[in-house]
């Protein structure tokens, strides 16, 4: 079963009505198959938001599990990495309220009676650093892979609770100078999130994002919480899976969206001055360094590459051990893409790979060639 919601302006569900089958006319239909069949066999939900100048769409298939009710643009699905897109729109809004600044020190938002990591050269790690991948810390925290073993095809870091993580901060040595070498890290994404919810007065990160950025931007599917209402289940090569659970990192992985409320939150990347959060969503699209071995760049979190006829594509990639996600925008020509599914990326699959396709595909000029861009 395939679900087309349509309509001019944003999507989401309420106030559209939705049409069984697929309008051939909505932006992202054509591509919508190709991305079903990239999902694999063992997916039972595909869901393919677009935004496209002034039409959207969202793009629903399958049911939320083998034997589970239909999936529609307000059905939930995990997003692993992507995010850290919404932990660098706190960073950033926070700063736009004089909350913290970029350049603070980690010391300055630890909560009280925590230890911030052994810096042995260079200068003490700054917020910035967290939000682009050049703290110096690895990937993880120390610890956490020899717990996940036991539980690493189904909830790997389920058991490596909060306390663990203090208590590993404590005990971590950088890697390089802070701001120095680019590492992808949870670690570091997921230490940020930590120190946003005590700088804004938390309680804590879940409760932070739905005050700062949920209620503002009108996502009612936002969440952190694997008990979530109207969750699609994940699976892995064909089996399905328990609710990802990830207490040490939220700011890195912990966060639950429907395609209809990632749509509306990548709009407002789109147009940043037509409503809340302008100063912040502006701040997460300027670029902070250029990537090494690539002429990509890092902003705060968000990929960027410069299309060859100088368009501006921002994305950034998720997985859980059940699901995957891809979101991207380019201002030049209003597009923004959202694909999701409810199976876990592997080595042989292509579906991050289909979706960035998919999203560079969308967002060329009007009559551009698809072999351009």
């Amino acid at each position: 079963m395939s679900t087309t919601v349509a309509g001019a302006g944003a999507a989401g569900a309420a106030g559209i009505e939705g049409v069984a089958g697929t309008d051939a006319g909505a932006p992202g239909a054509e591509e919508f198959a190709g991305l079903v069949l990239a999902a694999g066999p063992h997916a039972t939900a595909v869901t393919l938001a677009v935004a496209r100048g002034g039409r959207s769409a969202v793009h629903c298939h399958g049911r939320t599990a083998r034997d589970g009710g239909p999936c529609t643009p307000d059905t939930g699905y995990e997003l692993g990495s992507v995010t850290k897109t919404f932990t660098a729109l706190l960073l950033a809004e926070l700063a736009a309220r004089g909350e913290v600044a970029p350049d603070d020190p980690v010391q300055r938002h630890l909560p009280a009676g925590r230890r911030p990591p052994d810096v042995r050269r260079g200068g003490p790690i700054r917020l910035i650093h967290l939000a682009t991948h050049t703290s110096g810390l690895p990937g993880l925290p120390p610890g956490l892979l020899a717990s996940a073993v036991p539980s690493w095809n189904r909830n790997p870091y389920a058991g490596y609770d909060e306390q663990r993580f203090w208590a590993a901060l404590a005990r971590t040595t950088v890697r390089h100078p802070p701001g120095e070498v680019y590492w992808y890290s949870n670690y570091g994404v997921g230490l940020l999130g930590w120190l946003l919810a005590e700088a804004g007065g938390g309680p804590d990160y879940a409760g932070l994002l739905d005050e700062r950025i949920g209620r503002p931007l009108g996502l009612a599917t936002l969440s952190c919480s694997p008990d979530a209402p109207h969750l699609a289940t994940g699976h892995h090569l064909g089996r399905p899976l328990p609710p990802w659970r990830i207490p040490a990192l939220p700011g890195a992985g912990a966060v639950r969206a429907g395609g209809a409320d990632l749509l509306r939150f990548l709009r407002a990347h789109l147009e940043p001055d037509g409503g809340p959060l302008g100063t912040a969503l502006r701040e997460v699209q300027r670029p902070r360094l250029r990537l090494p071995r690539s002429g990509d760049e890092i902003c705060l979190v968000w990929n960027h590459r410069r299309a060859p006829d100088d368009r501006d594509l921002f994305f950034h990639s998720g997985g859980t051990r059940g699901f995957t996600a891809f979101v991207g925008f380019c201002p030049q020509t209003a597009t923004a893409v959202a694909a999701l599914t409810n199976t876990g990326p592997t080595v042989r699959s292509c579906f991050t790979q289909t979706a960035y396709d998919t999203f560079k595909r969308l967002a060329r000029p009007e009559g551009e060639t698809p072999g351009s861009g």
